[in-house]
């Protein structure tokens, strides 16, 4: 009984391990993809447009700030203190406002980048799911994020998923 145990445990051991060593892997650039996808493209656009505007109402206040100060330079000296303090005190509340608004923005820009980014990253990872299942692959790996491996074992599916999307490469010039 121990010796059928003992050979049931070796055996079972044995397919295990030679149908582990059998699985299919893959990779993908998945930074090169999203780069090429026409998606990406107009993505950013619209964050170069996002961030024109940005950088234009920064300006105003930097602006104002400038004429405001420049203003408080030519006057300050006939300003009796109160005035002065109280002008002081209107400068440094629009220094402020112009921090506080560029945090803003670098927030909102990268908040901007996130919600259009997503549904291109949703679509490669679809795409990449759908042909590693059609090519029967048991893992896909991202190939930045490789230390090694052999690429007689392990499949590039960049082509075929570049395919899935529609991307076509440009003609070499």
């Amino acid at each position: 009984m121990r010796k059928f145990l003992k050979l049931t445990l070796v055996l079972a051991f044995a397919l295990t391990s030679t149908n582990l060593f059998a699985q299919k892997l893959a990779r993908v650039n998945t930074q090169e993809l999203f780069a090429q996808m026409p998606e990406t493209k107009e993505m950013q656009t619209n964050l170069d447009a996002f961030g024109k505007e940005l950088q234009e109402q920064l300006e105003a206040i930097q602006v104002e700030f400038n004429n405001r100060y420049a203003e408080f330079e030519k006057a300050q000296a006939t300003m009796n203190p109160t005035v002065k303090q109280m002008k002081q005190s209107e400068l440094n509340g629009l220094q402020q406002r112009y921090a506080e608004f560029q945090q803003i923005a670098q927030q909102d820009f990268a908040k901007k980048q996130q919600e259009l980014a997503t549904p291109i990253q949703e679509k490669l990872d679809a795409a990449i799911a759908k042909v590693a299942k059609a090519g029967g692959y048991a893992a896909v790996f991202d190939t930045m994020s490789f230390v090694y491996h052999d690429s007689t074992q392990v499949v590039d599916l960049s082509p075929a998923v570049k395919k899935e999307l529609g991307i076509t490469d440009a003609p070499a010039q």
